[in-house]
């Protein structure tokens, strides 16, 4: 097992996309040879050319929710929500940032005169139940902001309703986008359809968690935050028709890899849904997945790990510093890699 700091990278600060492009399809694509270690440099419309009619791509269809909101307690002082995850349709865990700490009981005041009330507290999580006839979503949908990630130095915008979003986002539940979706625009969907790809659907909704730093240098000891995921009957056999016909099964994003991963933990793809809390790092065989789609991922994190033990170790740093020199996009609105093989 590595440790942490073997996975730290400096990178210069205005590499990091605080807006997305005025196209989807209009990023860079750096291409990488998993066996072969060999670099190419694309622009993301030429993704088509790499993928054959005999592949299938898999997409997360999560949707992301305006998980973000502001007000005040009964008692004064300003606070935070962000909504981690739906425990139903009025209550919900997240986490929430006040001056001074909440007590079970306490009312919080939102904006437009919504209300919710701390039922508890679960380590970093606090439960909340909202008061009145509106769900969380259609509170949400009223006075929620979209929870851009801590990287990105601004207040969340109109354009990013729709651009931290991808074009196929169904399952509402995510508190950050799955970013390798972001590059598809329903024209390029349309063409890759039209050559005759397949394409795949499985959900995880990818919760903040994403974000936190691994905090313990020997990795054997992270604990991994849990998020839910699903993989279909209908995703199983379209997978199993694709390696029988000899094409390849393309991830779209590293939460695609993670759902497939962790439904095939008992040595085959299972149609499931559950609570995951795959770590991935170098060493891990692969079960399920021959070639993947992702963004440029943060220094030391999991997701970085991930895609080392997709890639091997020395052929992702490699190809980081050739995205930091060739001043590729980094993180949620930046660049692409393709990891094929």
């Amino acid at each position: 097992m590595m440790n942490k700091s073997a996975f730290n990278y400096d990178l210069p600060e205005h590499l990091i996309a605080q807006y997305p492009l005025l196209e989807r399809t209009a990023s860079r694509l750096l291409c990488l040879h998993r066996h072969r270690g060999t670099l190419e440099d694309l622009g993301f419309v030429d993704f088509i050319d790499r993928v054959k009619a005999s592949d299938l791509l898999v997409f997360n269809d999560t949707k992301v929710i305006p998980a973000r909101m502001f007000g005040r307690k009964s008692t004064g002082g300003q606070v935070e929500i962000l909504i981690e995850r739906l425990i139903d349709s009025h209550r919900a865990q997240a986490h929430v940032r006040a001056s001074k700490a909440l007590k079970a009981g306490g009312r919080i005041i939102l904006d437009q005169g919504f209300e919710c009330r701390v039922l508890g507290r679960d380590n970093d999580l606090f439960e909340l139940s909202f008061e009145g006839e509106q769900s969380i979503l259609e509170i949400m949908a009223l006075i929620g902001h979209i929870p851009l990630p801590p990287y990105i130095k601004r207040a969340d915008a109109v354009q990013d309703f729709a651009r931290y979003q991808t074009v196929f986002a169904a399952r509402e539940g995510a508190v950050a986008a799955p970013t390798a979706g972001l590059h598809f625009d329903q024209a390029l969907m349309g063409a890759l359809e039209a050559k005759g790809v397949a394409k795949a659907f499985v959900t995880l909704h990818v919760g903040s968690g994403t974000f936190q730093p691994v905090r313990v240098e020997n990795l054997a000891e992270h604990v991994m935050h849990q998020e839910y995921y699903a993989v279909c009957a209908e995703t199983v056999a379209a997978i199993e028709k694709t390696r029988a016909q000899g094409g390849r099964v393309i991830a779209i994003g590293t939460t695609a890899v993670r759902a497939l991963e962790s439904a095939s933990q008992c040595g085959t793809l299972q149609a499931g849904f559950g609570e995951t809390a795959l770590f991935i790092t170098p060493g891990y065989q692969f079960k399920s997945v021959d070639a993947m789609l992702t963004n440029f991922h943060l220094p030391e994190s999991t997701l970085l790990m991930l895609v080392s033990a997709f890639a091997g170790y020395d052929s992702i740093m490699n190809a980081y510093q050739h995205a930091i020199s060739e001043e590729y996009r980094f993180f949620s609105y930046g660049d692409a890699m393709f990891l094929w093989a």
